[in-house]
Parts: structure tokens; sequence; C-alpha cells
């Protein structure tokens, strides 16, 4: 009776290993996880008075951004302020005033656990010189405070889509006066744990 308990024990001992937690040593794969890289892209409506007035002067642009992309292994919350000193505004719509920019990219690889929450709480700048120049001033809506004369909506969702870098998911943030975009594009980056 032992003999044959013994080789009983002896038929388990493959299946054991094959079924151990993590198995990493025996040969399975590692966990999928994720980083995020977060660019940007500023451009013009098609009846946007920059546009109809402001073809081929220069200016300049700074926004601000909150950022919160949290898990376990990676934390980050904060302000992100890019500024673009050197733009030219186009000589026709669909041409960007600010063209795509990496604004900011993990370096840790961490679990799949939703998209960063990103939103443009400022846009501001000049554009153009003299008596035709333009300056931007849009903040968002805040409880309490009178709407501000061009404000600025965040959190438009837009298609995902995919490019040279990837797949991305967008959204946008637009003026209501000055009718500028701000494009930003999150793309999900797979990685091992």
């Amino acid at each position: 009776m032992r003999f044959r308990a013994f080789w009983c024990l002896l038929a388990f001992v493959p299946l054991a290993f094959g079924l151990a937690p993590g198995g990493t040593a025996l040969g399975a794969a590692a966990e999928l996880g994720v980083r995020h890289r977060i660019d940007v892209m500023v451009s013009a409506e098609s009846d946007a008075p920059i546009l109809s007035r402001l073809k081929g002067a220069g200016g300049e642009l700074s926004f601000t951004i909150r950022l919160s992309a949290n898990s376990k292994e990676s934390k980050f919350f904060g302000m992100l302020r890019p500024s673009f000193p050197n733009i030219v505004v186009p000589d026709r719509p669909g041409k960007p005033l600010v063209q795509q920019t990496k604004l900011w990219e993990e370096d840790v690889c961490h679990q799949r656990r939703g998209l960063p929450k990103v939103t443009v709480t400022q846009l501001s700048g000049r554009l153009g010189e003299g008596e035709s120049r333009i300056e931007i001033s849009a903040i968002n809506r805040h409880i309490g405070v009178l709407v501000p004369p061009d404000e600025l909506t965040p959190g438009i969702k837009l298609d995902q889509g995919s490019d040279s870098f990837g797949l991305f998911y967008a959204f946008r943030a637009q003026t209501r006066n000055s009718r500028l975009n701000v494009d930003l594009k999150i793309y999900p980056i797979d990685c091992f744990l």
C-alpha cells in the first residue's frame, strides 16, 4: 500500500510545479502592465479670430494642466506648465499652432488601473504685435465665481485612434471666444511588470 501511495505522490509532482503561483521561474510569462505618455497639440477653429486677422503673426502660448496618475508602483500628482514662446499663426485652418509635443511620460511600468486624469485649467498668451495684438486668457468655470469672459471648457472626449506612436485616447479643452483647442493624447504603452 505504501509503495502505491508513493508513486501516486510522484505523479502529482509535475502537476504541482506546473500550477505553482508566480510561475516566472518555471517559464510562465511575466504579467503585462502599462505606462502612459501624454502628448499635446494646440490648434485654432476655422472661425477663430486669430486666423482671420493675424495670419503669419508670431506669439506665445502657455497653459496649466492638472495631472493625477496614481498606482501602487507609481504616484504622480501635480501641475504641468508647458510654454511655447515662438509660435506662428498658420495661414489657413487645419494647421496647428503647436505641433504634437510630448508633455509627460511615466518611467515605471505598473498594473493597469485606467487612464491618468488630465485637465487643462488655464490657457494664456499673446499673438500679434501693436494694435492688432490679441491677448488670450481663458480659465475654467468655478462654482461661486462669475463665468470668465473667455471660458475654457475641458474634458471634451474625442474619438480614440492610432498613429505612429500607437493607440491613443484623446481629450480636448476649448476656449469659447478665442476658439483655440488644446488636444491631449494619452498613449497606453504595454510593458512587463
